[in-house]
């Protein structure tokens, strides 16, 4: 494959996700990914700034989605609709990369670095998303508890579809996670 060819990024991620599984995390080096995607390591630093960002280049895209969602919700729609609206777009966004949210999953999962990185961007999300809820109007304790809680839900029903059937729907489990969480809230 020529380094002309057009998508380098897209190559560099899925090279990178391939040998990431096939030799692990720790022993994949950046030229090793630049050369099975056919491109040079020069390039493979135009893109991201370490094999790291590979995984957590789309932190940015998340959090601008998730917090559109809240913000540009119609007032007349409840804070808390909005946030589970802004959570069903990321699932659908999630599902429709399936096939590059799975395997990047199971190297997360494989790797007690990297999980402490995407623990790291979801307190970063649930900030972003606290900020969200505090510009629609919901004060603190609660902007930042339900927040939180989304997030929570989220990674819940992440899990669920993760390691659920093939055909599983995101959205669907975000909204039946969230369900579950009002019905606990409201039992207790």
């Amino acid at each position: 494959m020529s380094r002309w060819e057009p998508n380098a990024r897209g190559r560099l991620e899925q090279a990178a996700l391939e040998l990431y599984l096939e030799q692990g995390f720790d022993r994949t080096t950046v030229v090793e990914i630049a050369a099975r995607a056919g491109l040079t390591e020069r390039t493979f630093f135009r893109h991201f700034a370490d094999k790291r960002e590979v995984l957590f280049a789309g932190a940015g895209e998340l959090r601008e989605r998730l917090v559109g969602g809240v913000i540009d919700a119609p007032p007349s729609v409840p804070p808390m609709e909005a946030v589970a609206g802004a959570l069903e777009s990321l699932a659908q966004m999630f599902h429709a990369r399936r096939d590059l949210v799975l395997p990047r999953h199971r190297v997360i999962s494989a790797n007690p670095e990297l999980q402490e990185r995407e623990l790291i961007k979801m307190a970063g999300l649930a900030q972003a998303l606290t900020d969200a809820r505090r510009r629609r109007g919901v004060a603190d304790p609660a902007a930042r508890l339900s927040a939180e809680a989304a997030i929570a839900v989220f990674r819940v029903a992440f899990e669920r579809w993760v390691s659920g059937p093939e055909r599983a729907d995101l959205a669907s489990l975000v909204r039946s996670s969230l369900e579950e969480l009002r019905g606990a809230v409201a039992a207790d």
